[in-house]
């Protein structure tokens, strides 16, 4: 192997270790709890858990009262309530031994979705075919950009005792 392909596999392998350690410190949730679980708890108390998502319910209910209710469809309009509802949520059942989400969440959860976003289906919409002119765009740009790369491969290993 010639010294330029080593600092290429060299500089790839050291592409893919950041791509993985800044993809590892740059996950979906805002904040990681980690959460001992006790040994002693075998099963979900789902009566407990129950209760506490009535107290985030209740929470998320106050919380709706102030959002106007022609609002109520428009998510950005309550997105830090949704939010910190689906957190209590979230953190009460773990804390109980629970998984989330499981049926106990999720049935109280459409509860709170039938009381407050019942109106907010859109009419289905109604999809058509694209006109002519789209679908010949669409299928010619990748079929001459496939035989673009086809030529430009073939070209440069015809021509590969000049370029090396």
């Amino acid at each position: 192997m010639d010294a330029n392909h080593l600092k290429l596999v060299n500089f790839f392998a050291a592409g893919i270790l950041v791509n993985t350690l800044m993809m590892s410190m740059l996950s979906a949730t805002e904040e990681i709890k980690l959460f001992m679980h006790k040994p002693w708890i075998l099963e979900c108390n789902k009566t407990v858990l129950q209760l506490e998502m009535e107290k985030c319910g209740e929470r998320f209910k106050t919380d709706m009262e102030e959002v106007d209710p022609q609002n109520w469809c428009n998510l950005t309009h309550f997105i830090g309530e949704y939010h910190f509802f689906s957190a209590c949520t979230e953190d009460n059942a773990v804390k109980i031994g629970c998984f989330w989400p499981n049926p106990v969440v999720e049935h109280y959860i459409i509860r709170i979705h039938k009381q407050f976003f019942s109106n907010c289906t859109l009419k289905s919409a109604v999809w058509g075919d694209p006109s002519e002119d789209t679908l010949i765009i669409l299928i010619l740009v990748p079929v001459f950009l496939t035989l673009t790369m086809v030529a430009l491969v073939v070209w440069c290993s015809k021509r590969s005792d000049i370029l090396a």
